[in-house]
């Protein structure tokens, strides 16, 4: 019998081919070496019992035989058992493994006499039978101080035999695996993935730091501050503009070839004239001069700046050309820097003016009725105090932000450009007068006009409104998203719902209100007043509700005194299994329910307001979306079409998102506008004026930039061919006068809405 047959009789086909000595052994042997012979252990199991058999306790179990893996020792002499036959030198010794099988308990001892021949059991039967494989119960015990003696073979049943060998060959198998080792590259296979194993949860978005709030003074003293430099401003504005017009006259006059006496044909005089001129002006534009220089100690480079420098080198040519040297016989360009201090102090005056206007109206209250703040779904109405508004209010605005980006280079390119065209074609008694050329050019009058006039009108048409934007920060947050929050009382404001009519099912009509006005209390719905006042009517009182919640399909439900309540629109009511009456057609009726049962119907109507329908309108041509976050049942798209025009758009979110967005109003975040009026109008023009401001700020500065670097060119390029004859002073006064004109239609639209 080779070694695949002896595989295969013992259930050890799938174990792993192990190569075998130069000799074979039998079968006898094989089993020697795991516990005696299968014949010798059954013969014994089929021998007569002796006269006396020990006494064996009652109900005594056996124990389990235990495999045994190492090489089986004979039981010591006493026990009376024949020893065992010692086994082949040439035999594989096997190890014990303690760890894998312990020690089997003692053996009951051998019979001395051998079976008879007849008696003898063949191995086809005992692999038919496994009854006979089975090894007599121990009748013994070890005796564990003789453990040196040698000892009789145990006998080992079948199963157990099979069972050792193939753990010992699966332990091998594992310590040195025969598989191929794996395929890599294109035929490899992905190991699973354990998809059991639960993703561990995404760790939280860290918080946003909270914005600085400076200390802040009191609002009517700064309020108070912002007057008097308005006044101040606007007292000084005829006189300046005046005095700088004089010069810009007796050039048309020259212009139009009238002379006039002191100043046609007197270089002297003329430089005289244009000098006092301009020391004039920038004596009444001296909050110019502050201002340039205040933002420039902050680092920052505005229009204010360029157009005072531009003053100083007009006034420094002037001194040059009365002095005797070789400079070029031009006009100097002093008017066009009176021009260019006059409309930097309108425009200081102007934004003085707008910060009177906003802080005279947000020092009013200390906590004003509304405040508007962004959330990342747009801008929303909420409730709050006035902390952290003058902060807002005071910081630096888009025009100086864009405009420190880059006049810096504008200011360098002009001295070079200047020693381009004077020193580079060795003429340096014209620097000053080519520099104040380029100089003016650049410094353009529209510069500071985009931010103050446009935030002057916005702040003047607010106050009006009863609001206040807190600058160019508040105005920029506000508009960001181009969507306005919102809810039941901005569309509907107190007096525009009223109760028709009142109708009850088999209950009493104080119950019904009662119950009514705690639902519509307990949703947070623009419906609380009108219950209100039909409840102190009725003498009723509110009840705990208790397991609110709302339904997409326009209706509440609670519990109140342990009964189901449910309150909502017909069709909701529809879809809870209420049945409702026939003769009943309400399209904004409201219905309550107990237990399933109707026991009310109230008649909700909604008159459409003027001053709603003005700001929805407001809204669209501005292209501001309005998301709608009703915790009304009846307020709808649809129902906006019906009261207002046919064409008002809103974003109507799912129930969770308008719960969540109709919550956000009694937040309190930081204010970046203040309401102190009632209704959609004055939220709706907050917001549409921020946005349009914003609009024509960003517009009218790139564009006023657009014109500081054409006008430095060109300038550079007369001059560099001393066409002084096309460059006069009249000629770029209405240039820059040119680049001015659609700025300022740019921020006239800021107050048009």
């Amino acid at each position: 019998m080779d070694a695949k047959d002896k595989n295969n009789l013992y259930g050890l086909e799938n174990a792993t081919d192990v190569p075998a000595d130069s000799e074979d052994y039998s079968l006898e042997e094989i089993l020697a070496e795991f516990g005696g012979s299968l014949e010798q252990t059954l013969l014994r199991d089929t021998e007569p019992e002796p006269e006396e058999p020990p006494p064996e306790p009652e109900n005594q179990i056996p124990p389990p035989p235990r495999p045994v893996l190492g090489r089986a020792r004979p039981l010591p002499p006493e026990t009376g058992a024949a020893p065992a036959a010692p086994p082949s030198l040439k035999e594989p010794a096997v190890e014990e493994s303690p760890a894998k099988a312990p020690a089997a308990p003692a053996e009951p001892p051998a019979p001395a006499e051998e079976p008879a021949p007849e008696e003898r059991v063949s191995l086809e039967d005992i692999l038919a039978d496994p009854s006979l494989r089975e090894p007599a119960a121990p009748t013994a015990e070890l005796d564990i101080l003789d453990m040196a003696l040698p000892k009789a073979p145990r006998p080992v049943s079948l199963e157990d035999m099979v069972g050792s060998t193939v753990s010992a060959v699966m332990e091998e198998t594992a310590e040195e695996p025969l598989l191929p080792p794996k395929r890599r590259g294109l035929f490899s296979r992905k190991p699973p993935e354990d998809t059991e194993r639960i993703p561990p949860p995404p760790e939280p978005e860290p918080e946003a730091d909270p914005e600085p709030i400076g200390p802040e003074p009191e609002l009517f003293r700064v309020a108070a501050e912002c007057r008097a430099d308005f006044h101040r401003r606007r007292r000084m504005l005829p006189a300046a503009a005046v005095v700088a017009l004089i010069p810009t006259l007796l050039l048309a006059l020259e212009r139009l070839d009238v002379a006039v006496p002191g100043w046609s044909g007197d270089p002297a005089g003329q430089t005289y004239l244009l000098l006092a001129c301009l020391a004039v002006t920038a004596l009444l534009c001296r909050h110019v001069f502050y201002k340039g220089v205040k933002l420039l100690l902050r680092g920052r480079c505005t229009g204010e700046l360029l157009i005072s420098l531009s003053a100083l080198v007009s006034a420094a040519d002037c001194v040059c050309r009365l002095m005797e040297n070789q400079r070029t016989d031009a006009m100097p360009y002093a008017s066009v820097s009176c021009l260019g201090l006059v409309f930097a102090l309108w425009a200081c005056q102007r934004e003085s003016g707008g910060m009177y206007d906003t802080f005279r109206s947000a020092s009013l209250d200390d906590e004003p009725p509304y405040l508007v703040t962004e959330t990342p779904q747009g801008a929303c109405k909420q409730r709050g105090a006035v902390s952290g508004f003058y902060t807002a209010a005071m910081r630096d605005n888009g025009a100086v932000l864009w405009q420190t980006a880059f006049l810096p280079l504008v200011l360098a390119a002009t001295v070079v450009f200047a020693g381009l065209s004077s020193l580079g074609q060795e003429r340096g008694d014209d620097f000053l007068l080519n520099w104040s050329a380029i100089l003016a050019a650049g410094a353009t009058f529209a510069l500071p006009l985009g931010w103050g006039l446009a935030y002057g009108n916005l702040a003047r048409h607010l106050q009006k409104a009863g609001c206040a934007v807190a600058g160019w920060s508040g105005a920029e947050r506000i508009s960001r998203r181009k969507k306005m929050i919102l809810t039941d009382a901005d569309l509907f404001p107190p007096g525009t719902i009223h109760l028709g009519g009142v109708k009850v099912f088999g209950e009493e009509l104080t119950v019904a209100v009662s119950h009514g006005a705690s639902m519509a209390r307990a949703a947070g719905s623009g419906l609380q007043r009108l219950f209100d006042e039909l409840l102190r009517t009725e003498l009723g009182a509110y009840e705990e509700v208790s397991d609110f919640a709302f339904y997409e399909e326009g209706g509440w439900s609670g519990v109140i005194h342990g009964e189901s309540i449910l309150m909502g629109t017909a069709s909701f009511m529809r879809k809870m299994d209420v049945r409702l009456p026939g003769d009943i057609n309400l399209k904004t009726g409201l219905f309550l329910s107990v237990d399933r049962h109707l026991i009310a119907v109230f008649a909700v109507k909604y008159e459409p307001s003027e001053n709603v329908d003005f700001a929805l309108r407001m809204m669209a041509r501005s292209r501001v979306s309005p998301i709608l976050a009703s915790r009304d049942p009846n307020i709808v798209p649809e129902l906006l079409r019906r009261k207002f025009h046919k064409g008002v758009k809103v974003e109507f979110p799912d129930l969770t998102a308008r719960v969540a967005l109709s919550e956000a109003e009694r937040d309190r975040g930081l204010p970046r506008a203040l309401i102190f009026r009632e209704g959609l109008l004055p939220y709706a023009e907050t917001v549409v004026g921020s946005r349009r401001m914003c609009r024509a700020v960003r517009r009218s500065t790139f564009f006023s930039l657009l014109g500081s670097a054409a006008g430095t060119l060109l300038a550079f390029y007369l001059v560099f061919l001393q066409q002084y004859a096309l460059l006069t002073p009249l000629a770029l006064e209405l240039f820059l006068l040119l680049w001015t004109l659609p700025v300022l239609l740019m921020v006239d639209w800021a107050r048009r809405y």
